[in-house]
């Protein structure tokens, strides 16, 4: 096992002007899960290709253990992957796709037999070893590949959005298993995603790309809790944190009838680039239902309200005019532009076209400049 540590590595692909992983420092501790998370376009892919030696590293290095692999050939890394369509050879069975690497590696079949058969054990996978991958179901098929990978015993795992072909139910089931694994062999793992739903449940620590920038990184519940931007905010969580620009007047953040107090720190942090403006979010289980009559709230006319069981979704905009958005352009397919989301008890909300009253409980307000983006002090 070993430490992984990029050194202000950076890709900058032949006749682009801007580098797809720009200056990325990053330190991943022996034995870590760490998830790399972003949407699409980011960099992440790059990033996990450069660590396997299959894109070039135009400047700054990376790390293996106390080994500089910056210009290795990728079979002297030790690494493994996994990847998002499987790599499975359909002719081989189960027990032959797993065991290939160390038959080209030339261990002794006996050794390539244990080791096979000490991996299908760990992931369930005894009675399909002599099956053909067509025979498999996705979910099989994935735990193959993730044997495959186990049973040469690398240093590094690298997992590119391995979760991706799989249906909704199995994604669920799989990365748990995923996770746990993991976290049995004690293999420094970097994993892949453009879910941050993956990223929030399996990663012992996330890092958040945007455009090959690193933007945080933090165990998960630093970046849902304390989130360092607005990107950050407005990607990490689902549903996704409202987020809306107000007008600074006074002690107080205005945007249409909606009224939120603003700390002294807050205010004194504030520059002239943000010309009067401040970008509040609050995630939508921190907003509580209160009285009309309260002094602060933010009126909310509801336009669907959503139940699962247990508990209910009301979306709504927010009355006096102006809009607040679900997330950022991090998230493009989420809530559409305007609406608000408010997170209730079930069998709770009033009909829709009524107007709620909400409030940020205490401590769940998030304060970004208007011209950086940046976290402010609450």
């Amino acid at each position: 096992m070993a430490k992984v540590v990029f050194d202000h590595a950076t890709r900058i692909y032949p006749g682009a002007e801007k580098p797809s992983v720009d200056q990325f420092n990053l330190e991943i501790a022996d034995g870590e899960f760490l998830v790399l998370v972003g949407p699409s376009g980011c960099g992440k892919s790059t990033t996990l290709r450069m660590l396997a030696g299959l894109e070039e590293v135009n400047s700054g290095s990376i790390h293996i253990g106390d080994r500089d692999v910056t210009d290795m050939p990728p079979k002297d890394r030790d690494i493994a992957m996994v990847f998002q369509n499987y790599a499975l050879y359909p002719h081989m069975t189960v027990r032959e796709n797993m065991g290939f690497a160390l038959k080209i590696d030339g261990r002794p079949k006996d050794e390539i037999n244990r080791r096979v058969e000490e991996a299908a054990r760990t992931l369930d996978l005894t009675e399909y070893l002599d099956r053909k991958p067509k025979a498999l179901s996705g979910g099989q098929r994935q735990r193959v590949a993730m044997g495959r990978a186990i049973v040469r015993k690398p240093e590094v795992f690298l997992m590119d959005e391995p979760l991706s072909n799989l249906d909704a139910k199995l994604r669920v089931q799989t990365r748990t298993q995923i996770a746990a694994l993991q976290r049995e062999l004690g293999v420094t793992t970097l994993y892949v995603t453009h879910d941050q739903t993956e990223a929030l449940t399996m990663g012992d620590r996330i890092a958040v790309l945007k455009a090959g920038v690193l933007q945080q990184v933090g165990t998960p519940r630093e970046l849902y809790d304390h989130p360092a931007n607005e990107f950050v905010a407005g990607f990490i969580g689902s549903p996704a944190m409202n987020l809306g620009t107000f007008q600074v007047q006074g002690e107080h953040a205005t945007l249409g009838a909606a009224s939120v107090p603003l700390s002294r720190a807050t205010i004194e942090a504030l520059t002239p680039a943000d010309n009067g403006q401040i970008v509040i979010g609050f995630r939508p289980e921190a907003l509580e239902v209160v009285s009309e009559h309260e002094p602060d709230t933010i009126p909310v006319r509801l336009t669907l309200v959503e139940e699962l069981g247990s508990d209910a979704f009301m979306y709504g905009t927010l009355e006096g005019g102006g809009e607040l958005s679900s997330g950022t352009d991090a998230n493009p397919d989420d809530t559409p532009t305007g609406q608000i989301i408010v997170r209730t008890a079930p069998h709770s909300a009033p009909p829709i076209g009524s107007v709620v009253h909400v409030r940020i409980r205490p401590g769940a307000q998030h304060n970004f400049s208007k011209a950086t983006g940046a976290r402010l002090p609450e």
